[in-house]
């Protein structure tokens, strides 16, 4: 009877030491693929509308500078309120030393988003961050158009469109 509770507990034990390994196994892995979604360059997307926006050649001049003059102008965080931000026609946001804005905390990615003018408006495209990027509390998964006075979370921290 005391060998047979001894393998018991001896089963019951390899069996705990096999979930352990596999537990470590698929923490490892999460951590490399979210490693992966940091480091990889983002993808370049074409959908039907952008395509047919290309094929229809530049805007005409007239209509390119209506909406030049869009600023982002910091919302939150406390400490950096009333920054502002003049718009080229594109700029990435994020933690990377490279982007036009650079977006200091830590929800957000190295190389978030990016901003840049079609047709005179300015779009918000996100590029694979983790957290996401958000536009007037909605999250975004195409590009969007921004207008004065929307409010776009990049990370922690929140923008505002204005002139």
């Amino acid at each position: 009877m005391l060998l047979l509770t001894a393998l018991d507990n001896q089963n019951f034990l390899r069996a705990l030491e096999i979930i352990v390994v596999v537990l470590i196994w698929l923490f490892f892995l999460r951590v490399i693929r979210a490693v992966w979604v940091e480091v990889r360059p983002p993808k370049a997307k074409r959908r039907g509308a952008d395509a047919a926006e290309v094929l229809a050649g530049p805007a005409p001049e007239g209509r390119r500078k209506r909406g030049r003059n869009l600023h982002l102008r910091v919302v939150e965080p406390e400490p950096q309120r009333g920054w502002t931000y003049e718009l080229a026609d594109e700029v990435t946001l994020g933690r990377a030393a490279g982007c036009g804005v650079r977006v200091e905390d830590a929800y957000s990615s190295s190389i978030h988003a990016r901003l840049y003018r079609r047709d005179g408006a300015l779009w918000v495209e996100d590029l694979g961050s983790t957290n996401g990027t958000w536009v007037n509390t909605e999250r975004i998964g195409l590009p969007t158009k921004l207008g004065k006075g929307d409010l776009l979370q990049v990370g922690g921290t929140v923008f505002e469109v204005s002139r």
